[in-house]
């Protein structure tokens, strides 16, 4: 216990900054995946063929394809295309990319679950279908699919830790380099899981809280 709390306090401030980061590329990739995702979402069922083959290959690749899979094929495979990436960037966008393939899924089902009748009322109120998916579809949609996307986001952030195979310094990466360093890597690695517990554990509960919410009027 002892050897615990003195690594935890030698070492926490190292540990922190790689939870920072795993947090950042957490952030970032759904900032960039949500929106490709709801795009992602629509393009499946497209009429346009382009389109849809398009979203189609982009959403099947980004679920079969393991995410430790895409960071390699990011960070290895593009610079033989010529094209350099830093380590951040290249697990930013494999983790965006399975971020909206994933999200595609879950926005689609909840626009499917959205009540015809609440479409066919905003026809019979002369909106357009523009409209009708920006006022009525698209934000009931949203609101069904937010606790999924909410559970999908924790399972995020605790994918970022496959990022350190990238050399990307967040918290699994340094856990790592202060075991390898010192050889104590049981309480390195409880003080890292510790630290993914300490975000994964109350953003589930607030998943669970915000669905509870969003289905009182069931």
């Amino acid at each position: 216990m002892n050897n615990l709390v003195d690594v935890a306090i030698q070492y926490g401030p190292t540990l922190f900054d790689g939870l920072k980061v795993s947090l950042t590329l957490t952030l970032l990739s759904l900032a960039f995946g949500l929106p490709l995702g709801l795009v992602f979402s629509f393009g499946v069922t497209a009429r346009n063929k382009t389109f849809r083959y398009l979203s189609v290959f982009f959403v099947e690749v980004g679920r079969g394809a393991p995410a430790l899979v895409l960071l390699q094929l990011m960070y290895y495979g593009l610079p033989n295309a010529e094209i350099t990436l830093s380590s951040m960037a290249s697990a930013c966008l494999a983790l965006t990319w399975t971020t909206a393939a994933y999200s595609a899924e879950l926005i689609r089902g909840g626009i499917q679950s959205v009540p015809p009748g609440e479409v066919e009322g905003s026809h019979a109120l002369g909106m357009s279908y523009r409209d009708c998916l920006r006022f009525v579809v698209i934000p009931q949609g949203l609101r069904i699919a937010l606790p999924s996307l909410m559970g999908f986001a924790v399972l995020l952030f605790q994918a970022t830790s496959l990022a350190y195979s990238v050399a990307v310094p967040e918290l699994m990466s340094q856990a790592y380099s202060i075991g390898s360093s010192t050889f104590q890597y049981l309480p390195v690695f409880i003080i890292a899981g510790l630290l993914y517990a300490a975000i994964s554990i109350p953003a589930t509960w607030l998943s669970v809280f915000a669905e509870r919410m969003l289905s009182r009027h069931l």
